[in-house]
């Protein structure tokens, strides 16, 4: 099963450190090459660069009253859950459509609905993994 990851080309998580101004501030980001081809692909989706696309989500991050601490681990989960959104259908594979063309509160509440009818078999399948442990 794992040689399906550790076989891809070991450039994809070689880190890379990005410099940019995020709300008049320089710092730098620290991500795997992967996540920032990803990154990429999303903001050219909506004509932005990268650092434009940071600068953007850093922004609206801060604007809804996240914790900016850890913003390289947000970054990540962005990508997760661009692909993730992909694979269900909510974001079309096409890159011409525009991410803010999207109806985000519609995605939003179907993705909650998705979560909450897998839930129980999550827990079902945790509480019969804890089962199988103690015997």
């Amino acid at each position: 099963m794992c040689r399906l990851f550790i076989g891809a080309e070991p450039g994809l998580w070689e880190p890379q450190t990005r410099s940019m101004r995020l709300d008049g501030v320089s710092t730098s980001v620290r991500l795997e090459r992967f996540f920032w081809a990803v990154l990429e692909e999303v903001g050219r989706r909506d004509g932005l660069t990268l650092n434009q696309l940071v600068a953007k989500l850093s922004r609206e991050c801060t604007e809804a009253g996240h914790d900016p601490a850890n913003f390289a681990s947000f970054l990540r989960v962005c990508c997760g859950r661009y692909q993730a959104l992909q694979l269900a259908g909510e974001i079309p594979a096409a890159t011409d459509v525009s991410i803010g063309s999207l109806d985000a509160e519609g995605i939003l509440a179907r993705e909650r609905v998705r979560h909450i009818a897998a839930r129980p078999t999550a827990s079902r399948q945790a509480e019969a993994a804890s089962r199988s442990a103690t015997s």
